[in-house]
């Protein structure tokens, strides 16, 4: 039995339980702390949400470091060090984290280094510029993916043992939902509000409020009831993924998936250069980094639904399209980059609202075309594998800032472009699994 106050009533509300607590897939002890849970969870993955879009690897990172004068060669590295430090992170310590019958500490940890390591950037932004200040924010970027990588692991684990299976969508996609809200505010607030406010000093104050609402959100995880649960049967991921690499020669499908997933990281750096351009022809105005907030919030909300209907379909399809309309944009933006179209702010959102949606479809798209292919057998390998190559290949991608300085911005875009364009000609040929 439980009480039926106001969190329970809303929780209530929200899943549509009320008079029977759905408890599927979670010890039964944690039952009745669903609600409390549910919401807690939900506040801290909310808040992380948000920390996360103003501290966005895609747009403020690189805004902050052009605004610093800081060469383009740092600045192709800041999406390539976010995700591969997630990717090769969580299959590092994955393993490990199971081992513990409490593990929400590991997420509160991950919370506590992420507002540290983004709090050395907002200094670094606030106190440095040039190259040395492209060091320092790499180096906290480095440690910042790291500890979001502690916090991903974890959440998986937590939210497994304390929100019933058939609840978990509604919590990510209301968290998704506001998180998006909250996000858009914060641009329509830069764009119209923020106007007397310096560059670089506009986004290291982003900075700096990502890192302090990170705190709330260790204290909201960190009340989470959890249910200690078992230590066993956790293997090591990068273990794996080394044991499996031969599935490479005897999985050609799969083997086609890897090399399309290398083609597309030109999707995935492309929005670095897309806001060097915005910030350079735009002359550093403030409007534009809000106008590029407001299109991102936009493009977020609209996207998923459409790839994920698309993807229910054909996978392939979903990536090949994503693919092409990135690509179209890199060459078109290439052949309007030195023309009065790039000389106002919503030329810019425009291009990089189209981006995103981009960029949300190949995500998508490829995600869903991995889970389609693999089997309950082959999926723990497949995963392992194409984490670790994608993780590396980050790396060696984020070289593609030095072509940036030493060709021009709106060249590299044109390249990446073609790049879009050659994954859209491999996705379609691929087999389809989905459907």
């Amino acid at each position: 039995m439980y009480h039926n106050n106001r969190t329970e009533s809303l929780y209530d509300l929200i899943t549509g339980d009320e008079d029977a607590r759905v408890c599927k897939d979670i010890p039964g002890s944690a039952c009745d702390d669903q609600p409390h849970n549910f919401f807690a969870y939900l506040g801290a993955n909310l808040l992380s949400k948000v920390a996360d879009e103003l501290a966005s690897a895609k747009l403020v990172l690189p805004w902050l470091l052009a605004s610093l004068g800081i060469p383009a060669t740092f600045t192709g590295f800041v999406v390539p060090i976010r995700e591969a430090g997630v990717l090769l992170r969580q299959l590092v310590v994955a393993a490990y984290i199971r081992r513990l019958a409490v593990r929400k500490w590991v997420w509160v940890l991950g919370a506590g280094l992420s507002s540290i390591a983004l709090l050395a950037m907002a200094a670094v932004g606030i106190s440095l510029d040039g190259a040395v200040a492209g060091v320092a924010i790499i180096a906290a970027l480095v440690c910042y993916s790291l500890a979001r990588g502690l916090c991903s692991v974890a959440a998986k684990d937590v939210v497994g043992k304390t929100v019933s299976k058939t609840r978990r969508g509604r919590l990510m996609g209301l968290a998704s939902g506001i998180a998006g809200l909250f996000t858009l505010a914060i641009g329509l607030y830069v764009e119209f509000f923020a106007g007397g406010l310096e560059s670089a000093s506009a986004a290291a104050g982003l900075i700096l409020l990502a890192a302090l609402i990170w705190l709330p959100a260790m204290v909201l995880f960190s009340i989470i009831r959890e249910t200690p649960g078992t230590t066993s049967g956790g293997g090591n991921a990068l273990d794996v993924a080394i044991r499996s690499l031969s599935i490479l020669r005897t999985d050609p499908v799969f083997c086609r998936y890897i090399v399309s997933r290398i083609w597309l990281l030109s999707v995935a750096v492309a929005a670095l250069f897309y806001v060097l351009l915005a910030r350079a022809r735009l002359g550093g105005e403030l409007a534009g980094l809000g106008m590029l907030i407001i299109a991102g919030a936009v493009a977020g909300s609209v996207s998923a639904p459409l790839w994920g209907w698309m993807g229910d379909r054909s996978s392939r399809l979903v990536i090949a399209v994503a693919a092409a309309v990135a690509g179209l944009l890199g060459v078109t933006t290439w052949l309007i980059a030195d023309t009065p179209l790039l000389e106002h702010a919503v030329s810019h959102a425009v291009i990089f609202l189209v981006l995103n949606f981009a960029h949300s479809g190949v995500r998508l798209g490829r995600k869903i075309y991995l889970v389609d292919l693999a089997t309950e057998q082959n999926r723990a390998a497949l995963v392992a594998v194409s984490n670790t190559i994608i993780g590396v290949a980050m790396l060696v991608v984020g070289l593609v800032g030095v072509f940036a300085d030493a060709v021009g911005i709106a060249e590299l875009i044109f390249l990446l472009g073609v790049l879009s364009l050659i994954a859209t000609a491999y996705a379609w040929r691929m087999p389809e699994v989905s459907g």
